[in-house]
């Protein structure tokens, strides 16, 4: 191959080649992820960085779902077991535990909590008109957590409200 064929390939200032990207859709993307065995999501724009387990250095007298803070790049971030939080199944960390770090955008700060959780699954694509309300009767999750419910073959997926899930309340 001659230096002019390379030369050729290559892209443009304001070209870029989109072949093989197959995850750009016109819905909203959610990133899932395990707790217990349940299927749970949050929007990915709200998702900072997921994080291996490592213990945080707790905080006395702290609500019993708050394990700790880590230090992460300079600023302070609360870490939530969603687990406690949802009295979902046996808490234990495990090779596949990581935390999910959400970043909230409120309107005049922005807010970053982690939140751990058994494993992260995959990224879902879905559309407004797929997204079903979830019934408001009981359950391990309190209704205001939850944005709705997806259908994901024979699964259920739920889509958890990242603003509600940023309240933390005082230790009783």
């Amino acid at each position: 191959m001659d230096i002019q064929t390379l030369a050729d390939e290559i892209p443009v200032q304001g070209e870029y080649s989109l072949e093989g990207i197959d995850f750009i859709s016109s819905g909203d993307q959610y990133l899932t992820f395990l707790l217990g065995n349940e299927q749970y999501a949050v929007n990915i724009l709200s998702v900072e960085e997921i994080r291996s387990w490592e213990k945080p250095t707790i905080i006395p007298n702290s609500p019993i779902d708050v394990k700790g803070v880590i230090n992460m790049r300079g600023i302070i971030v609360p870490i939530i077991d969603l687990r406690i939080k949802f009295n979902i199944g046996d808490v234990n960390y495990l090779e596949t535990t990581v935390v999910v770090v959400l970043k909230v955008e409120l309107e005049d700060s922005a807010r970053t909590i982690g939140f751990v959780v058994d494993a992260v699954s995959d990224v879902l694509n879905t559309e407004e008109d797929e997204i079903k309300k979830s019934p408001a009767f009981g359950g391990s999750v309190p209704h205001h957590y939850i944005d709705g419910l997806v259908n994901v073959g024979d699964n259920v997926v739920t889509l958890l409200n990242v603003q509600a899930l940023q309240s933390i309340k005082p230790h009783e």
